[in-house]
């Protein structure tokens, strides 16, 4: 307990109180732990600075995510928020909070071990022994996270793994996310990242589960039957609106029209994810340099995505 808790008797609940507590429930915090526990640093023998708690520094971590924060600014949150510090465990009175260089080195060991990748899949696990388990559809989609296009920065340069593509009538510098989404549960289920220039339809294939029997995708998947293994699996895909809008023939333009309708409103639960992902987390801009980082940060963000749409079922079981 903080030294100042006395003074906060009437101190109202905030959205951010809330949504701490909330996801202080649902995050399996030991099987995470369990993930990162073989990398992590160990007690020093024969004395020395012993290293911050583990699942501390996951809490950390995962703050970072939830308000877009740098290792300076959730640093410098912890300090300043109240929530925070109790969602973390850091009592003021008693002890600092980790500085930024260690924020900064825990990043970097989960991204040396390819850690991201191994708590999504952990957090997967922890959906389905709760209930979430895997249909036979999955939805398809992808989406752009802009990178700085600027080149005044001390290389001169723009980041060379990200690169430009136009959509519509309007060109985007940066990213690509693409994302396989189960149609009942609307959890995502696979996530990969490339640069912005990449096809949607060039990575279907990574983002099925492989028991599918049906795939859903808007028009940037034409094609997508000859990308992945049919294995019994019937691909549904937008076709393009101007090909519809050029039946001559009314009924079936109208029938092809209630087609195309039924398939974009099974489409839709893909949207959830990326609306959390950038409305909730406020994701709309890559942190780093490069894919790899970029890359794992995207995988770390969309195991919390999934915690988050699904903890309303996960506080029941509790």
């Amino acid at each position: 307990m903080e030294h100042d808790a006395g003074f906060e008797r009437h101190r109202k609940a905030t959205r951010r109180d809330v949504f701490l507590a909330e996801m202080d429930q649902v995050v399996p915090w030991a099987d995470l732990c369990a993930v990162i526990a073989p990398h992590y640093p160990k007690d020093p023998v024969g004395g020395g600075r012993r290293p911050v708690g583990l699942e501390r520094m996951l809490r950390i971590h995962f703050l970072q995510q939830w308000y877009a924060l740098s290792d300076p600014a959730v640093e410098e949150a912890l300090y300043d928020s109240v929530a925070m510090r109790r969602f973390v465990g850091i009592d003021l009175g008693q002890e600092g909070a980790p500085d930024e260089t260690t924020v900064c080195k825990f990043r970097h060991l989960l991204e040396k071990h390819g850690l991201a990748e191994q708590l999504f899949a952990a957090v997967s696990r922890h959906l389905k022994d709760h209930g979430m388990k895997l249909s036979q559809g999955t939805i398809v989609d992808a989406t752009i996270i802009a990178a700085a296009p600027s080149t005044k920065n001390k290389a001169k340069a723009r980041d060379p793994e990200m690169h430009q593509t136009k959509k519509g009538q309007q060109w985007y510098f940066g990213m690509k996310a693409h994302i396989g989404v189960d149609e009942c549960t609307g959890q995502v289920h696979s996530v990969v990242s490339t640069a912005a220039n990449v096809a949607d339809v060039t990575e279907v294939g990574n983002l099925l589960h492989g028991k599918e029997r049906h795939v859903f995708g808007d028009a940037g998947y034409i094609g997508a039957e000859k990308r992945a293994p049919k294995r019994g699996r019937r691909f549904w895909i937008a076709a393009k609106r101007s090909l519809v809008k050029a039946i001559e023939d009314d009924k079936l333009r109208e029938i092809t029209e209630q087609l195309e309708h039924a398939k974009a409103s099974i489409r839709a639960v893909v949207e959830h994810p990326f609306r959390v992902l950038k409305r909730q987390f406020g994701y709309v801009k890559v942190r780093y340099k490069g894919l790899a980082k970029n890359g794992a940060q995207v995988t770390t963000l969309f195991a919390l995505v999934n915690l988050w749409m699904a903890r309303g079922a996960l506080l029941q079981h509790r």
